[in-house]
């Protein structure tokens, strides 16, 4: 009896070493949707053509997924979803009392958290602290401090348990903002430098949650844009060289798809992918786990960019959003008025445009200013003649801006023009040179691209004056005289229009260019629009009824003979034409 008794105890214990060092396997898959810019339809309610991607195809695809791994799937998006589509601007400032559409499509597919991007920023308190009340899901921002209190603005990080394993979440923004925005639309918050932030709030997740795996889901684009002593703008590869302990990091911010390995401090393999915008892909991780003794004995993390439109559109999720749907339908179809020519941002690169010196001329008849910048904004569109709806206002001009004035001087506004200039246009040696800053683009429709961002591209009305293509950088631009026949001077102090993004530092032509301190820009502001620049536009247009724009003719590139042919080179080249 006593032998038969230590042989059971000894059947026992083997049982139990063996359970307690049993193997378990988990797989979990990770989806993210960055930039979807109001892109949920599948349908262009600025253009009013059918589109690819869209939510409604993420939809399907996030359906699909769910079937097969449940709660194992985590489903995630990176900001920058208020703003893009007229379906935004409608919630947002038409009807601001509705429920966010931005918001029921977070919560129709159930993501499990989001950050918020700064073009979420760029909508006002009142329009983002409504949506992040209205989002279910966590809404995360580690490095946006509340100034009264010290504290994360919203939840720094958020933990979730899945099967046993516990996976946390840290979302970071770019800390950019104060270069693009009013104050007054991010009153009350601050932004602190990512790569000290990640530091932080990653020795206090690993001390306090003990977590299993750790992502990183980050509104900053891989690396480069805006650089100062105190931030980065884009500093998401960084944080994956620098900061240990990431095992995935989900980015986006600056709409370039990507997918790329990092080498942390240790040497360790970090996944990092960026889905590029307006849903028309997504990132999508595996992370495979060996768990023993409660454990996590190995974990693989795979993935990449999946592109989203061959994915068939969820009807189900579009019978779900038909009412908000015929209702942003009906608000873009509205005729404001009529155009007699067609307008195209393309001829604003060669020259004065008709596209362009509508938007110079408005903003000096409203702010009464003496010079006016402005870009085109998209990098090929157009308004064609005939009747104009609420639906063109949004290539008019994209993005919710206002109106500033600020005071500079003449050598700052010379200054200025010079940079400017500097990032669109080569310095000729030959006639058969470019006159553009182009490079081969596989991207492009045409197959060569901008070097440089074109939004940046301003030029001015209110003065005359020559851009000679065959000078250096920086001493290409001769100011002639005032619009009106007055003299230019350099030391003269003027009253210059441009959009609030450009008035905030965007794009670091009032900084770098004209060597405004940022901090002292703020003081140079005379006048700030109440609404934004397009709600102008369209009350003008309603105003006038028919309208046809015309070129200023105030500004040309020399010499003639050697950029009439450049144009015409560089043009086909860009545009096909």
């Amino acid at each position: 009896m006593k032998y038969r008794l230590i042989s059971l105890l000894v059947i026992i214990c083997n049982f139990n070493i063996m359970i307690m060092g049993q193997e378990k396997k988990i797989e979990l898959r990770v989806l993210q949707t960055s930039d979807v810019h109001g892109c949920f339809f599948p349908y262009d309610f600025i253009n009013r053509t059918p589109t690819s991607g869209s939510m409604a195809r993420v939809s399907s695809y996030v359906k699909k997924l769910r079937a097969a791994y449940g709660d194992k799937l985590l489903l995630f998006d990176n900001g920058d979803i208020l703003q893009g589509q007229p379906t935004c601007y409608f919630c947002n400032y038409v009807k601001p009392d509705m429920p966010n559409v931005a918001a029921s499509i977070i919560n129709y597919l159930e993501y499990d958290a989001q950050t918020i991007g700064n073009h979420d920023i760029e909508t006002g308190h009142a329009v983002y602290d409504k949506w992040i009340k209205e989002v279910k899901c966590p809404m995360l921002g580690a490095n946006i401090i509340n100034t009264a209190t010290g504290e994360p603005y919203l939840e720094p990080y958020h933990i979730f348990v899945r099967d046993g394993v516990r996976i946390a979440v840290l979302g970071l923004i770019t800390p950019a903002i104060p270069n693009w925005l009013n104050q007054q639309l991010w009153s009350g918050m601050r932004f602190d430098n990512m790569v000290e932030s990640a530091k932080k709030w990653i020795e206090r997740i690993k001390a306090n949650e003990h977590p299993d795996i750790i992502i990183g889901l980050f509104h900053s684009g891989r690396d480069g844009g805006i650089t100062t002593s105190d931030y980065e703008e884009n500093a998401s590869l960084r944080i994956a060289a620098e900061i240990e302990g990431f095992d995935l990091i989900l980015y986006g911010h600056d709409h370039r798809s990507n997918k790329e390995i990092v080498k942390g401090p240790k040497g360790e393999s970090v996944l990092c992918l960026n889905p590029s915008s307006n849903a028309n892909y997504v990132c999508d991780a595996q992370i495979s786990l060996t768990i023993v003794d409660g454990k996590v004995v190995s974990k693989n993390v795979t993935g990449g960019i999946k592109d989203i439109k061959s994915e068939p559109i969820d009807n189900e999720f579009m019978s779900y959003f038909k009412k908000d749907i015929d209702t942003v339908n009906t608000f873009v179809n509205r005729k404001i008025g009529t155009f007699e020519s067609s307008i195209f941002t393309r001829d604003s690169y060669f020259g004065n445009s008709a596209f362009c010196d509508f938007i110079h001329n408005l903003q000096l008849k409203i702010t009464g200013a003496d010079i006016s910048f402005n870009a085109p904004l998209s990098f090929d569109t157009s308004i064609e003649a005939g009747d104009v709806h609420v639906s063109d206002m949004f290539n008019l001009y994209k993005y919710e801006n206002q109106i500033y004035v600020l005071r500079m001087t003449g050598k700052e506004i010379h200054d200025y023009l010079e940079m400017s200039y500097a990032l669109w246009t080569n310095t000729m040696t030959s006639r058969t040179d470019h006159i553009m800053l182009i490079e081969k683009n596989g991207n492009a429709p045409h197959g060569y691209g901008f070097k440089n961002l074109a939004f940046n591209f301003d030029s001015a009305a209110g003065i005359d004056y020559e851009v000679d293509v065959t000078k250096p950088q920086g001493q290409k631009i001769r100011i002639i005289r005032m619009s009106n026949g007055d003299a230019f001077d350099e030391s003269k102090w003027y009253d210059v229009a441009m959009n609030s993004y450009r008035g905030n530092g965007g794009g670091e032509l009032l900084t770098k260019g004209a060597k405004i301190p940022h901090d002292s820009l703020p003081g140079r502001i005379v006048y700030e629009s109440e609404r934004d620049q397009r709600y102008y536009l369209m009350k003008e247009i309603e105003k006038a009824g028919v309208m046809t724009p015309q070129p200023n003719d105030n500004w040309r590139f020399v010499p003639v003979d050697w950029t009439k042919h450049a144009i015409l080179q560089d043009r086909k080249l860009l545009f096909g034409l």
